[in-house]
């Protein structure tokens, strides 16, 4: 079992940065691959950035060239951070974290192809 938690959210304005974390716990993360998705209020879920352990790195495009996916691999657990910069009003959301196997292609862009979601943690970017 693959058990996430988020952290690092927050209030900044636009044009500020922010870092988000997601620790990760379990066996299987070698063989995993971690996204975040976020949610923002009365719209639909959206994906932000995927990257595995074979140095894949994959973006929306409303964040690329802005956001960075990285991660700190140990034994047991993982750390994938999510480096934002420039941040813009519309990127205010709920950030989430998520963990499945390693996908290729467009589904890696879909919630289906993750089975383990963390609880979220709260962006609020202000004029």
């Amino acid at each position: 079992q693959v058990q996430l938690v988020e952290s690092g959210g927050g209030l900044v304005k636009a044009g500020g940065s922010l870092r988000l974390s997601c620790k990760a716990s379990g066996r299987t993360l070698r063989q995993s691959m971690v996204g975040w998705f976020r949610q923002a209020p009365g719209k639909e879920r959206e994906w932000v950035a995927t990257m595995n352990w074979r140095g894949g790195r994959y973006y929306g495009d409303s964040v690329k060239g802005r956001f960075s996916i990285s991660g700190d691999n140990g034994e047991n657990t993982v750390t994938v951070y999510l480096q934002m910069d420039n941040l813009r009003e519309e990127d205010t959301a709920v950030y989430r974290c998520a963990a499945g196997p390693i996908a290729i292609g467009m589904v890696i862009a879909t919630s289906r192809a993750y089975a383990n979601w963390g609880q979220g943690t709260q962006v609020t970017v202000s004029s």
